[in-house]
């Protein structure tokens, strides 16, 4: 019996490190509405952190690539199905930088997409857009 009790708790003690809640890890297509910019298409790319995510909490990199107008990396901290996202354009001098929230969520298809508010205070006196993006491969 102390074997069995051993041996469960290495092994719920070893499985804790990898726990993660849902992993939203992907390349997702999107398709955005931008305040000063108008309609866009990107293809957004979020890469879960394991080092720096747990059960709870799960820590992202994070990149929306828009063809014509470049590449914008970030970060991303999500609790569960929700998420804050930092990203900044590659080139700094636009001041083309700001802050989202996302919320994740399972179509009827079933495939995993979210929704994106975002805010640029700098860009262009100020700036907001929307995205809804749907993953299209897992990573």
């Amino acid at each position: 019996m102390k074997f069995f009790q051993i041996l469960f708790f290495m092994l719920l003690v070893g499985g804790l490190k990898t726990l993660h809640a849902q992993d939203l890890s992907g390349k997702y297509d999107c398709i955005g509405q931008d305040l000063h910019e108008g309609e866009f298409n990107g293809m957004v790319t979020i890469q879960i952190q394991p080092d720096f995510s747990n059960e709870q909490y799960q820590s992202y990199s994070f990149e929306l690539s828009v063809p014509d107008f470049g590449v914008y990396l970030g970060f991303m901290a999500a609790e569960g199905m929700s998420a804050g996202i930092y990203f900044a354009l590659e080139d700094e001098t636009t001041q083309d930088y700001g802050v989202a929230t996302a919320k994740f969520f399972v179509k009827d298809t079933g495939e995993l997409a979210f929704k994106k508010f975002y805010y640029e205070p700098n860009y262009k006196g100020g700036n907001t857009g929307i995205e809804e993006c749907v993953r299209v491969k897992k990573i």
